[in-house]
């Protein structure tokens, strides 16, 4: 199952993962919200899902992960550094549940530029 992600004038078309946090997810699509910006990570709030940490979780992400923020029920996209990042990695703040890869994994290289509060949509694709 794919989803896209539009940001302005950004499209990043993902493929949802095999496990129960993209099962949940998918569930709750589409969805509309105002970003957050931390370094280099966008993250946005969803409604509660009662997820909790699948054994894969992790803070390390690669480019192209989409991953969910148990803590702060939120959607998180890495495309760069963060303030927690130790050289050039992705880290978020926490463990998190990896749910869905882009398939263009240098489209999110684009987030750079959006700013605080740019809305998101996420939608299923047929």
């Amino acid at each position: 199952m794919k989803i896209e992600i539009k940001i302005l004038d950004i499209n990043i078309i993902c493929i949802l993962r095999d496990n129960l946090t993209a099962d949940k997810i998918a569930l709750i699509l589409p969805l509309k919200s105002n970003i957050s910006v931390w370094g280099d990570e966008i993250y946005f709030p969803v409604e509660s899902i009662n997820l909790e940490l699948e054994d894969d979780a992790k803070d390390v992400m690669e480019l192209g992960e989409i991953a969910f923020w148990i803590q702060g029920n939120s959607i998180a996209i890495g495309f760069g550094v963060t303030p927690v990042s130790v050289g050039d990695e992705i880290r978020l703040i926490n463990d998190a549940n990896v749910w869905a890869d882009a398939v263009d994994s240098k489209q999110l290289l684009k987030l750079k530029n959006i700013s605080q509060n740019t809305q998101i949509e996420i939608s299923l694709l047929n």
